[in-house]
C-alpha cells in the first residue's frame, strides 16, 4: 500500500498551478506557431504574433500568460491502495495547494473566485475553492490533472439535448458564431457527447485536457466516428472565418477534442466548452516517492516570433485626444495609445450605475470627460512592476452599461476584448465614441506598456477597483468606429468568403 504524504500532494498542486500560469503546453504553442505561418489575415496574424511573443515573455519572466489566472479545476484518479499521511481531506489538500499557488509572493496570481455568487459576490482572496472531480481506480498511485480555466472561455460553454437524428455538426456550426470572440480564439473546442446533462459537460471539460494532435489525425486518417467528427468540425469551424480574436482569419481552432459516453435512447446530450489562447493544464502522478517533478520546457521550442507594432500605426495622446480626432479613426486601424486612462469592469460599472440611480456624484478623482476606460482586472505587481499582467476582459459584459457611460460621464472611448452587441454599437455610433480592442492572451506583453498605476476608487473591490494607468504605446485595434462599423462583423464575413475560395489543403 502506497503512502502519500499530505505535504507532497499540496506542494505538487501549488507548484503545478504556478507552472501553468506562465508555461503554455508546448503542443498548443507549436500548433499556434503553425497557424501563424499560414495565416493570411494581417489583423489575425498580428494578434497571433502578440500571443506567441507574450507566451515567450511569460515563460522567461515567470509571470502569468493572462491576467485572468482562472478558476482551478482538478481531476483526481485515486488508487484504491493509496494511504494518506496525515489527515486533511482531499478537498482541503487541493485547496491548500491552490491557496499557496495564488498567494506566492514571487508570482502572485489573480484571485478571481467570488463566494455567495447570487448575493454579495465577495472575493475569497486566494482563489479557493477549486472545482474537484474524483474517480476511485485500481492501483497505488494518484493521477492529478489540473486546469486553470479563465472566465472568458468558460462563459461561452454551451449545452443542448439534440434529438437522436439531429446533426451534431450543424449544431456546432450554428452555435460557434454565437459565442463571439470572448473566448479568445485561436483555441480548442472540447465536446462531450452522450451520458446525461452533467456527464456531457464533464466529458467536454476533460476533452480539453488532451494533447493537440489534429495534424497527426489528418495524416493517418480517422479510425472511428468520433475521429471523423473531429476532422469534419476542425475544417468547418475554421471555414467560418472567425479567426484570431474574432478579427477574421484562417484559424479559429487549433484542434477539436471529443469524448463520448453511452446515453439514453430518447436523446443526444451535447456539450461544448472552449479553451482560450491562455490554455493552461498539466498532468502528473504521485507514487509516494515525493512531490511531482515538473521539468521546465525548452524555450527553443517556441516559434521564433517577435511581435513589433506595425510601422504605420497611428500614435494617440490620451491626455489631449478629442471627439473630432476619434471620429477620424476607422474600424481595423492600428493605434498606439500613450497617456492616462481609467479602468473599470463589471463591479465598478454596477457601482457607477447605482450612484447615478441615487442621484449621487462619482467618487473624487473619477472623471471620464473626454477619456478612455480600459476593461481590465490586473494581477497584483511583484518586485519592480508597477502592475502585473493586465490584458483586457470581455467587453460584451459591459454592454448593458455602455449607453449610461457614454451619455452621463463624457466618456469617448473604451478598450476591451471581443465584440460589442447591437445596442452597444448603436450607442457608440449615436455618441460618436469608439471601441478599441487589445489582444486577449497577451496580458504580460500589454502590461509592459503600463508605466504607472494607482487605485482611484472602490479599492475594496480588489482587481475590480478603478485604477488610473499611464501607458506608453499600448497596442490596440479600432473595433467599432464612430460610424458604428464593427470589425467583428466585417472581418469574419470577409474571411468566410475568402476561405470558401481557398483550396482546403491551404487552410486545413
Amino acid at each position: 500500500m502506497t503512502a502519500i504524504r499530505q505535504e507532497d500532494f499540496i506542494a505538487s498542486v501549488a507548484d503545478a498551478l504556478q507552472y501553468i500560469s506562465y508555461y503554455h503546453p508546448i503542443d498548443y504553442i507549436k500548433a499556434l506557431g503553425e497557424a501563424y505561418e499560414r495565416e493570411q489575415s494581417p489583423a489575425a496574424r498580428d494578434a497571433i504574433a502578440q500571443i506567441l511573443t507574450n507566451s515567450r515573455m511569460s515563460a522567461q519572466g515567470h509571470r502569468p500568460i493572462c491576467q485572468d489566472t482562472g478558476i482551478v479545476v482538478a481531476f483526481l484518479k485515486v488508487g484504491m491502495e493509496v494511504r494518506w499521511e496525515p489527515g486533511l481531506s482531499l478537498a482541503d489538500m487541493v485547496n491548500e495547494g491552490v491557496r499557496r499557488a495564488y498567494t506566492d509572493p514571487d508570482n502572485v496570481l489573480r484571485a478571481s473566485v467570488l463566494a455567495d455568487p447570487a448575493g454579495s459576490r465577495k472575493n475569497t482572496g486566494d482563489n479557493t475553492p477549486a472545482v474537484i472531480h474524483y474517480e476511485i481506480v485500481p492501483g497505488d498511485k494518484v493521477e492529478v490533472t489540473l486546469a486553470a480555466k479563465g472566465g472568458g472561455s468558460e462563459n461561452k460553454a454551451k449545452f443542448v439535448v439534440l434529438n437522436p437524428s439531429d446533426s451534431i455538426v450543424d449544431w456546432v456550426l450554428k452555435t460557434v458564431p454565437t459565442m463571439g470572440a470572448g473566448w479568445c480564439p485561436p483555441g480548442i473546442l472540447g465536446l462531450g457527447l452522450g451520458g446525461t446533462a452533467e456527464k456531457a459537460m464533464l466529458l467536454a471539460k476533460e476533452a480539453l485536457m488532451e494533447p493537440v494532435d489534429i495534424h497527426e489525425l489528418q495524416a493517418r486518417g480517422p479510425k472511428n466516428r468520433v475521429e471523423e467528427l473531429r476532422l469534419e468540425l476542425y475544417e468547418k469551424v475554421n471555414a467560418l472565418g472567425i479567426g484570431a480574436q474574432g478579427l477574421g482569419g484562417l484559424t479559429t481552432v487549433v484542434d477539436i477534442k471529443i469524448r463520448d459516453y453511452p446515453t439514453h435512447a430518447a436523446g443526444l446530450p451535447v456539450a461544448m466548452i472552449p479553451n482560450c489562447a491562455a490554455t493552461r493544464h498539466i498532468h502528473f502522478t504521485l507514487d509516494g516517492s515525493g512531490p511531482a517533478v515538473l521539468v521546465p520546457p525548452d524555450l527553443n521550442d517556441w516559434p521564433k516570433v517577435d511581435w513589433r507594432p506595425v510601422a504605420d500605426a497611428r500614435r494617440v495622446n490620451l491626455d489631449t485626444v478629442a471627439r473630432e480626432e476619434v471620429a477620424s479613426w476607422r474600424a481595423g486601424e492600428t493605434l498606439l495609445l500613450s497617456g492616462k486612462l481609467l479602468t473599470g469592469r463589471d463591479a465598478a460599472h454596477k457601482r457607477i450605475a447605482d450612484l447615478y440611480a441615487r442621484g449621487e456624484k462619482l467618487p473624487e478623482g473619477v472623471d471620464f470627460t473626454n477619456r478612455f476606460i480600459y476593461y481590465v482586472g490586473p494581477v497584483d505587481p511583484v518586485r519592480d512592476e508597477v502592475v502585473g499582467p493586465a490584458g483586457p476582459t470581455t467587453a460584451t459584459r459591459m454592454d448593458k452599461f455602455t449607453d449610461m457611460m457614454l451619455e452621463k460621464t463624457g466618456l469617448i472611448g473604451m478598450v476591451g476584448k471581443a465584440e460589442r452587441g447591437p445596442a452597444a454599437i448603436e450607442s457608440i455610433r449615436k455618441h460618436k465614441a469608439v471601441y478599441l480592442v487589445a489582444v486577449g492572451g497577451a496580458a504580460y506583453l500589454v502590461s509592459k506598456s503600463i508605466k504607472a498605476s494607482r487605485v482611484v476608487a472602490f479599492a475594496e473591490l480588489g482587481m475590480e477597483a478603478i485604477y488610473e494607468f499611464e501607458v506608453k504605446d499600448m497596442p490596440v485595434t479600432v473595433a467599432v468606429d464612430a460610424n458604428g462599423v464593427s470589425v467583428h462583423n466585417t472581418g469574419p464575413a470577409e474571411w468566410r468568403m475568402k476561405i470558401g475560395k481557398i483550396p482546403l489543403a491551404n487552410h486545413s
